[in-house]
Parts: structure tokens; sequence; C-alpha cells
């Protein structure tokens, strides 16, 4: 491994907290438009999903958002024949947000940032040990 490759924990850390914070902003959105019935063009809001990847392949680095995609797995369909978008049998499409799994999601979304954010306080911790030590 070269060493000139290796970020700083700083680095690493930040790109933590930057990269937890956008998948806690998504699923902020997917539990907000957990009953959209129309987010446009008549189609349900459609569940939002942080994708990760590491920032450099070779070497220890950090971590960014690569893409916010759409989960493009089925809606799920409920009947109520009075409701103004439901279809000729009475059935109405609806998100395809399951809220318990966005309550996970945003509980290993916020343990990582907080992970990150202790990285960030020892590492601190540590630099001012070293000062001190210099003095």
């Amino acid at each position: 491994m070269d060493i000139s490759k290796i970020t700083s924990p700083i680095d690493i850390a930040i790109s933590g907290l930057k990269a937890q914070n956008r998948s806690i902003e998504a699923i902020s959105s997917n539990v907000a438009n957990a009953r959209t019935t129309n987010a446009g063009g008549g189609m349900p809001y459609r569940r939002l999903e942080a994708i990760l990847k590491s920032t450099d392949d070779d070497g220890i680095s950090g971590v960014e958002v690569d893409d916010i995609s759409e989960d493009m797995s089925d809606f799920a369909r409920i009947l109520s024949p009075g409701h103004p978008q439901a279809d000729a049998n009475g059935y109405l499409l609806m998100p395809n947000v399951d809220i318990p799994i966005e309550l996970i999601n945003l509980n290993l979304a916020s343990r990582a940032y907080q992970a990150n954010a202790a990285v960030l306080k020892r590492y601190q911790a540590m630099a001012n040990t070293s000062l001190e030590l210099l003095k």
C-alpha cells in the first residue's frame, strides 16, 4: 500500500458524516411522502435510496454518495373505491415506502453518523494531548 494515498482520519470521518447526512435526507423524504399518491404524472411517490461508494479504489479513503436512486419495486395496491385516483376496480396505487424499514435505515444511518462524529472527537482529543506533551 502506498502511504501517500492514505487519507487523513479527519477527511475520512467528514466524508462519512456527509454521506450519512445525504442518506438521512433520502430517508426523511421517504417517510414524509409515504402516503403521497400523486407525486407528479399521476403516479405515487417512489422511494429514494442513497447509494454509497468509496472515494478511491486504492489506499485508505472515505466514502461518498454515488447516486440517489429510485427504488423500482412494485407499488402497493389498496382497495379504496371512493378515492379520485382509484382505478376502475377501485384500487389505488400507494408509494413503495415501508415505514418500519425506513426507521431501521434511519437508525443505521444515524449510528454511522454518530460513529464518524466520535472519530472526530477522539482525534481532537489525541491532538490536544499531543499539544500538551509538547509544552
